[in-house]
């Protein structure tokens, strides 16, 4: 008992260093993380690239600190490298999906395909962005619903970015009766389009009104006009609507199909 006592007494400087060791690596690693967090801030960083930096750092700091603590009380760190080196291996191997979604996310988050807050269409999906994780990436559809999603399944599909340019551009199929003026069309067109407050009227963003084809049954009028993407959805369905009542009081028909049937008597 008493040699206990003894080694006991002998072994507390080493395990008080390898305590101070783990409280301090603690304490450094909450500092370097809370600088880290604003220097990241400061720079814009999108959120979800700062999260992931934050995971790193945090990794690699409590593995540094974990490792002097035990280096420090005699514990050989080789074998538990590669302890730790086969059990990630085989981890690896029972969860290779999740580690495709993984690679993804990385690759998602330094290739920037899109951030957090853009609209973003693929496959049957489309909503905002709320989060890139490291696995998944969360969308807020405009029914209010959250949909998550693997990366790997957005790496793999082509992705539609709709807020990669500020403005997004309005287009509309107007079809009208063969019997109707084109010149006194377009004007009408072109009148109710610069009415809208929201549509963008620089040099650049003019609204085009063009005759695009001769239909079945329809002149098929071509209208393209440019607003901030926030507005996209108002604009076009006010649009739709003025237009509609800015061809009825002008006299302007929009024709329905027709089909004329010829009955033939052989006697």
């Amino acid at each position: 008992m008493e040699q206990f006592k003894e080694k006991l007494l002998a072994y507390l400087p080493t395990i008080g260093v390898s305590a101070a060791i783990l409280l301090g690596g603690f304490l450094l690693t909450i500092l370097i993380i809370r600088i880290a967090r604003n220097a990241m801030k400061r720079t814009k960083l999108d959120p979800s690239l700062a999260d992931f930096f934050i995971h790193v750092i945090r990794i690699v700091c409590y593995s540094i600190i974990i490792m002097s603590a035990l280096s420090q009380l005699g514990v050989s760190t080789t074998g538990l490298v590669a302890f730790f080196s086969a059990a990630v291996a085989a981890v690896a191997l029972a969860l290779k999906d999740s580690i495709a979604d993984l690679a993804s996310g990385i690759i998602i988050l330094f290739t920037r395909p899109f951030v957090t807050g853009d609209f973003i269409e693929f496959g049957d999906h489309m909503g905002y962005v709320q989060k890139i994780d490291l696995v998944h990436t969360k969308l807020l559809t405009y029914e209010d619903t959250n949909i998550i999603i693997p990366n790997s399944k957005i790496t793999t599909n082509e992705i539609n970015n709709y807020t990669a340019h500020p403005e997004m551009r309005v287009k509309i199929n107007v079809p009208v009766s063969y019997t109707a003026d084109i010149d006194k069309t377009k004007k009408v067109l072109f009148e109710t389009v610069s009415k809208n407050p929201d549509i963008l009227t620089d040099k650049e963003h003019t609204p085009l009104i063009r005759l695009n084809q001769f239909g079945e049954s329809s002149l098929e009028f071509f209208i393209v006009c440019w607003c901030d993407f926030k507005n996209y959805w108002t604009v076009y369905f006010a649009l739709t609507e003025a237009i509609k009542k800015a061809l009825d009081q002008n006299d302007i028909h929009i024709p329905y199909n027709q089909l004329d049937v010829h009955i033939v008597d052989k006697k």
